[in-house]
Formats: structure tokens, sequence, C-alpha cells
């Protein structure tokens, strides 16, 4: 069974307006657990609707969705944050770090969003600043560190309560070249690990990392063959 599958999904806004915009339309995918999918598109497309959709930080107009073998589509509203907290993890190009709390702060949250308990959180949270590399910026502020450094933070709070999903939107967007295949290769090795990963971005380069690449256009999505690097 697919960890994700997505039939007939489609998303509109203004829908009782005069002009409804159709920003998802019948939308399909599947992705196995352990696969590294890549969707690429222009501004506009729908990829950053169909990013949230999967998250569970929205629902569709339509259609259905199955992960890990549970109808999201039919889950009650309340249960979501819990299965977003323990099943999916973010990264996002804007990072989203909170600026007044330390890395080991930032990376600790999502841990007290899952209710994990105090001793748990801080073995965990000790042993993915050494994943991640920043057991020596522990106690800086997001300010403090590099871009490079604040997308490590990202995905280690994406990572501290091992969930199967990662979904990174754009992760590299705001960092240079060297820094934004470090932290590439970084979700290679997370996906080496197990886990799922989906990528959204706009640079080919970059989404060749994936096994498995689509593109999106228009609100829809279709698969594409092989990118090279």
């Amino acid at each position: 069974m697919p960890l994700i599958e997505l039939k007939n999904i489609s998303k509109v806004y203004n829908a009782q307006s005069d002009s409804p915009l159709k920003v998802l339309r019948d939308v399909a995918i599947s992705v196995e657990a352990g696969e590294f999918v890549s969707i690429m598109g222009p501004s506009g497309s729908g990829k950053s609707t169909l990013m949230n959709i999967l998250g569970l930080l929205d629902m569709p107009d339509s259609g259905y969705y199955v992960l890990d073998g549970r109808e999201i589509t039919q889950t009650q509203r309340a249960l979501l944050p819990r299965i977003r907290a323990h099943e999916i993890g973010f990264v996002f190009q804007t990072f989203n770090l909170l600026p007044r709390l330390s890395v080991y702060q930032n990376i600790m949250l999502p841990m007290i969003y899952a209710g994990k308990s105090a001793a748990e959180r801080r073995q965990r949270v000790q042993s993915v600043l050494e994943i991640v590399q920043l057991t020596h910026r522990s106690w800086h502020l997001p300010n403090q560190l590099s871009g490079g450094e604040q997308q490590r933070v990202a995905i280690g709070r994406a990572i501290v309560n091992n969930p199967k999903l990662i979904l990174a939107d754009e992760p590299t967007g705001n960092l240079d070249s060297e820094n934004g295949q470090r932290i590439m290769r970084e979700l290679v090795r997370l996906n080496e690990e197990g886990r799922t990963v989906i990528l959204i971005t706009h640079d080919p380069d970059i989404a060749a990392y994936a096994g498995t690449h689509y593109r999106m256009k228009d609100g829809v999505l279709s698969k594409e063959g092989y990118v090279s690097k």
C-alpha cells in the first residue's frame, strides 16, 4: 500500500464568485514509503497548494487523500494537528524559525506539540543537534546563524518527531549553491534512512536529487522522466 495516495484532488478559491480560481484540477499521485519525489512548476501553478494539502494544512474541495492507510478527507479536523505532529515534518524556504527561541528550543517545539515527556525531549533534541551538526550552536538565536545553519535547524525541527514524511518547499531557495547542496545531501541522507521526501522546487538541478519527478502546470500534475544534474 502506498504511503500517500491522492485521487481527483481539486481546489477552487472564490468558488462562489463570478471568477473562481481553479488551483488544483483532478490531481492524482501515488507515493511509496521511502520514495524521494520532486514537483516542479512555475509560480502560481498550484505547487504550494498541493503541498499544503499533503501536509494537512489545507483540505481539498473534492477528491480524496489517503495517508498511511488513513483517509484524510474523512478524518475529523480535530485529529489533523495530531496526525501532522507525529507523521509529517516540514522544511520551508523561509526557515520559519521563532526568533526569540534558541536553536535547541526551535528544534524541541514539535515534541512539545506532540506531548512528549521532558526527558524524551532532552534526549531526542540532543541527538538531532548532533545529526544536523549544530551542537555548538544549541543556545544561539536564529539571527546569530547563517542561512545554511538556519535551514539545518529547520531540518532538525522537521525530523525531531521521527516523521514518516518530510515535505520540503523550496528548501534551498534562500541559500547559496554550496549551502543548497549541503541541505540537499542532508535530505538525501534522510531519504536513505527510509523517510519519504516530497520536494517542491523550481530548480532542475535540485529536483535531480529525487528519484521520481512531477511537473505542475495550471493546477494539473503530470509525471516526468529523469532530470539530470
